[in-house]
């Protein structure tokens, strides 16, 4: 019986033993004392300035892209050049069988022959009843109907004469030259191939100033000209920075480039507005047709800069420790804190827009074994 009242008795102290314990937070002691075995890195953070980037998908124009497309149907006799070809204006590109404006040529010459031999007919007959006229054996009405009729086959030989030069323009059609410098885009049609003026026999592309074309919404587009100083929209299109154009393989085009046109026009649809870059193309680099996109710069001052692994997210929210002082001796507390960032272009760092003010500490590393509240050792 003893040793039974003993033994109760030992573990009610041992129970009450662990009880009090808990109650004195042991705990919460365990996970401070591990959170503050490690130093952590702290910032004061302090205002300066910063370059934020947009970019924007953009669509690469030759300066100028001229569709080449025959004047002329038939059949394609001859190709002078290849895909790629560097061709000057006037250049003979291709030739085309048309025999349907040879017969056309044929038939204006013709009509021509014919109008020249009614004229002089008609002339003739003038001055034969001009002669009747003036000894009243015809009267002068005879006189005024020829002389009408020699008029009208003057105007039919001036009709056949225009009509031999649009038909000799139309042979002259069967050769399809550049109207432009330029590179010489594909070539659906070869040797054989029937054509119309609908076919588009290639594209002639003058890239020795390529010209990138991209779109931002209104909102976008008054934000970014407010920033930039002018009084007109040529002036502050004139003070926009150099922009960047990133290639599909994410490499950046070494010539800078110059935004030089915005569209006057809103989309109705999108509500966007149609912006253009001019890139230089000296080395024949970039080709009309291509896509990348184009990175524009935008200068900020007076704006915190904090590394972007300071940060953690938090459902949609980026979520910072700042580091406060404590009674401790050599010991801050971890305050939980929610702000807003725009990220920069080296991707490694935030501009902060909101949640910190200049002498804030932060810890800079280590966030994601914090908790709020934690007692921590900073440096």
């Amino acid at each position: 019986m003893d040793s039974f009242r003993k033994t109760v008795i030992y573990g009610i102290i041992g129970v009450s033993a662990l009880a009090y314990s808990c109650g004195r937070g042991g705990g919460d002691r365990r996970s401070a004392g591990a959170a503050s075995s490690r130093i952590y890195p702290v910032q004061e953070v302090k205002k300066g300035d910063a370059v934020l980037e947009s970019v924007y998908p953009v669509t690469l124009r030759g300066e100028d892209d001229a569709d080449i497309r025959p004047r002329v149907s038939g059949y394609i006799d001859q190709v002078y050049v290849n895909e790629g070809d560097v061709v000057k204006k006037g250049q003979r590109l291709f030739s085309i069988n048309s025999p349907s404006s040879e017969q056309d040529f044929t038939a204006a010459e013709a009509a021509l022959e014919s109008a020249k031999a009614q004229l002089n007919t008609a002339k003739l007959d003038v001055e034969r009843i001009r002669g009747l006229a003036e000894k009243n054996i015809v009267s002068n009405v005879q006189l005024q109907s020829y002389e009408n009729a020699c008029k009208t086959a003057e105007a039919n030989k001036l009709k056949a004469e225009a009509a031999l030069t649009a038909a000799r323009a139309t042979v002259g059609w069967t050769i399809v030259p550049s109207p432009i410098d330029g590179v010489v885009g594909a070539i659906p049609y070869r040797k054989g191939n029937m054509v119309t003026s609908a076919t588009s026999l290639t594209t002639i592309s003058n890239t020795k100033t390529i010209y990138a074309y991209f779109s931002i919404n209104e909102k976008t587009l008054a934000e970014l000209l407010s920033a930039i100083p002018g009084n007109s929209q040529a002036e502050k299109i004139a003070n926009i920075d150099d922009v960047t154009l990133l290639l599909s393989n994410k490499s950046a085009y070494p010539e800078k480039g110059k935004i030089s046109a915005i569209s006057g026009v809103i989309n109705t649809v999108t509500g966007a507005a149609t912006l253009r870059a001019e890139f230089p193309n000296p080395q024949g680099m970039l080709k009309s047709g291509a896509s990348g996109n184009i990175s524009i710069p935008r200068k900020v001052a007076d704006v915190i800069v904090i590394p972007q692994k300071a940060t953690f997210s938090l459902q949609d929210k980026t979520i910072i420790y700042k580091a406060k002082r404590t009674d401790e001796a050599g010991m801050d507390s971890t305050v939980q804190s929610m702000i807003t960032v725009l990220p920069l272009p080296d991707g490694q760092n935030y501009v902060v827009t909101s949640g910190l003010t200049d002498g804030d500490r932060i810890i800079t590393d280590g966030v994601a074994t914090l908790r709020n509240g934690s007692l921590i050792k900073t440096r």
